[in-house]
């Protein structure tokens, strides 16, 4: 045996090292939310059409089947998301009787993120007497924004923080190519670690009687954090090559159900109703969905060198109908002219999502220069909102939205490829009237049966930028 496959082996021993490194640390991950962009340096450079076209280890988000050409591997890349949105909300005011006068403006809140990279760390290793057989290892963030909000803005009912949140989706895949015309994939992911939020709950006893339904003397501040969480799934592919020059790809992946425990820290209002008060319990549980998503693409080669695909990704986030916060034995005491302990009943936050669909075309052309290859890619992405205009809020501003992107990737000897991306997002400016906002304050001491008075109602905006950056070591 010569001193090269020795070598070979202890690289892809140490590839493997690193990435268990990842999948078993996640709290260096943070993601929350919904997806601004898909992800990966590569993919996305080709505007997320990566499903037919997938070979290398970014297979294991867009189809698992393109394993199978990744070979013994080694993949890190990190995307910067600048994320920027603008809620500028209408308040109405209700009288006792119900009747409402007209909506005012006001004053817009900007949410903003920080500079935090959101990775993907992925090996593979080939085996079998063809090397036929792909195994491969791996951990990834999706591409969401982590967004803060002034303290005292108008989307505190809705959101003021994300911060320490900590997720990451790692797994195990297989590929198998029994011949050159199939490839087929499997895997079997968690995602894993803590979700938080930071949030403003109107705790009026007795709202619309008592005070206005926004008035900041019955602000209670409240921390949630979710965990730890461990959410399985599984995902599964194919890909077919009928011709050499076509390649046709589908791929799935299975809900994520959550349901983990999570723990609450409450900071009662000012008023004086609260001098005495207390809380009682911190514990609670919470159960909400994550959607499936189907991907379907077609690539065409008519050269070497080019490749070009149109591909469609469903993501059925219709199961992601309510966020359920059922709090254990939590109490308030000694609020004045209140009944003493209250027990705080179960919280159900609405959120009645929609599928989202988006269509893709992307590609890459690789051209020769001295003894380099680069490989240019564009690509565009249209997606649709998966929130229902009554439903948008700040703590998930979704619009429909264009995403286009552009990228290289430089091949150096044999082994080695370094990745770019910079990527825009375009996204839809919604108004939600006051008539139609469907998204309630949350008040976990109402006292009385007038209907909670929507906190959602306004102007939403906003838009991303990506940078990415990634490297590519094939054994």
């Amino acid at each position: 045996m010569t001193r090269r496959p020795r070598a070979t082996r202890a690289r892809a021993a140490a590839a493997f090292a690193a990435v268990f490194a990842v999948v078993a640390w996640p709290e260096r991950v943070h993601a929350a939310g919904l997806y601004a962009t898909d992800r990966g340096v590569r993919p996305l450079g080709r505007g997320g059409a990566f499903v037919a076209g997938a070979d290398d280890l970014g297979a294991i988000w867009y189809n698992p089947a393109g394993l199978a050409d990744a070979g013994t591997s080694f993949l890190l890349d990190a995307s910067w998301l600048h994320y920027t949105s603008s809620f500028a909300a209408q308040s109405t005011v209700t009288d006792m009787n119900g009747g409402q006068e007209p909506s005012t403006p006001v004053p817009a809140a900007t949410g903003s993120t920080p500079v935090l990279p959101i990775p993907t760390l992925a090996g593979s290793f080939a085996f079998g007497p063809r090397k036929e057989w792909t195994a491969a290892l791996g951990a990834y963030a999706p591409m969401t924004a982590v967004a803060s909000y002034p303290a005292a803005a108008a989307s505190r009912y809705s959101l003021v923080s994300l911060d320490g949140s900590a997720l990451v989706d790692a797994g195990l895949w297989l590929a198998y190519k029994p011949i050159e015309q199939l490839r087929l994939g499997i895997g079997v992911q968690a995602l894993v670690g803590t979700f938080a939020t930071s949030v403003v709950m109107s705790a009026n006893p007795q709202a619309h009687l008592l005070s206005a339904p926004e008035d900041p003397a019955y602000d209670s501040y409240s921390q949630l954090k979710v965990g730890p969480i461990f959410a399985p799934t599984g995902s599964a592919g194919v890909t077919v090559v009928p011709e050499r020059h076509v390649r046709i790809g589908l791929s799935g992946q299975l809900q994520t159900h959550i349901d983990a425990p999570a723990t609450i820290q409450v900071r009662l209002p000012n008023s004086p109703l609260f001098d005495n008060a207390r809380v009682s319990g911190d514990t609670a549980r919470v159960i909400f969905n994550l959607p499936a998503i189907l991907r379907a693409g077609v690539e065409v080669r008519p050269i070497d060198t080019l490749r070009v695909e149109l591909a469609y990704v469903a993501e059925l986030w219709s199961n992601h109908t309510e966020i359920d916060i059922d709090p254990t034995n939590v109490q308030i005491l000694g609020i004045t002219a209140f009944p003493s302990p209250f027990n705080v009943g179960k919280i159900v936050i609405p959120r009645h999502f929609q599928d989202s669909n988006s269509l893709r075309l992307g590609g890459e052309y690789a051209l020769g220069i001295g003894k380099y290859t680069l490989d240019l890619r564009a690509g565009a992405m249209l997606e649709s909102s998966a929130v229902p205009a009554a439903y948008e809020a700040p703590l998930t501003i979704d619009l429909n939205k264009l995403v286009t992107s552009v990228g290289i990737g430089l091949h150096v000897g044999r082994h080695w490829r370094f990745d770019f991306v910079y990527a825009h997002a375009f996204e839809e400016t919604v108004t939600v009237p006051s008539s139609a906002a469907a998204v309630p304050a949350i008040n976990p001491v109402q006292g009385n049966l007038t209907p909670l008075a929507a906190i959602n109602a306004g102007t939403y905006s906003a838009h991303a930028d990506v940078l990415g950056l990634g490297l590519n070591y094939a054994f």
